[in-house]
């Protein structure tokens, strides 16, 4: 299978890689790649109209400001952290080229369950990876500390929003491995009316 081959909409699916953010690297999307991601990550199943999801998009001459945000929660999280926890915060957030920060953005008291909400926010940052790949970027959806931090949850958004992921954009510096894919007897079953075979 040629993983490099995005000739068809199947083979798109088929080879699509999450990417290291750590070993992403320009060139990354333009300004206008990132919106028109966005907007192909908002067709995503939304039962409702809801929409309970958003795209914050850090741009290129804001990520050092993040950065020092970052360290400034996680020294405020974490009193005892180290210089060395305070490198791996700035790392964190300038890593790759671009950067977009999905929110969880629930509707409360709606009779749309929350759970539900929250399968179309993960399905919103799904799409939001089908579209650089497509475009020919790869991206890195990653979560750790910072997406459970309410003080790096408010600089994005405000309660009762969460950080769905912080998904990294960019080009691969090496060719991505490819890891054991494909159905399994534990991922897929066939049910029938004695049960799941």
């Amino acid at each position: 299978m040629d993983f490099n081959d995005r000739s068809t909409p199947l083979s798109l699916l088929r080879t699509r890689r999450s990417g290291k953010p750590r070993d992403l690297v320009a060139p990354g999307p333009s300004p206008a790649q990132l919106l028109e991601m966005a907007a192909i990550a908002a067709r995503t199943p939304d039962h409702g109209k809801l929409a309970p999801w958003r795209f914050v998009i850090v741009p290129d001459d804001a990520r050092a400001a993040l950065a020092d945000a970052m360290v400034a929660a996680q020294r405020a999280d974490k009193p005892d952290c180290t210089p060395r926890d305070d490198d791996t915060a700035r790392q964190f957030a300038l890593q790759a080229p671009s950067l977009v920060v999905v929110l969880f953005s629930p509707v409360p008291e709606h009779k749309i369950p929350i759970w539900e909400q929250q399968l179309s926010a993960g399905a919103a940052c799904m799409n939001l990876l089908h579209a650089a790949h497509a475009m020919g970027f790869a991206g890195g959806w990653l979560t750790g500390w910072a997406a459970y931090s309410d003080r790096v949850r408010d600089l994005f958004g405000t309660a009762p929003e969460q950080v769905a992921g912080f998904v990294f954009l960019g080009t691969p510096a090496r060719e991505l491995q490819e890891r054991p894919r494909g159905i399994t007897d534990r991922t897929v079953t066939l049910w029938s009316s004695t049960g799941v075979d």
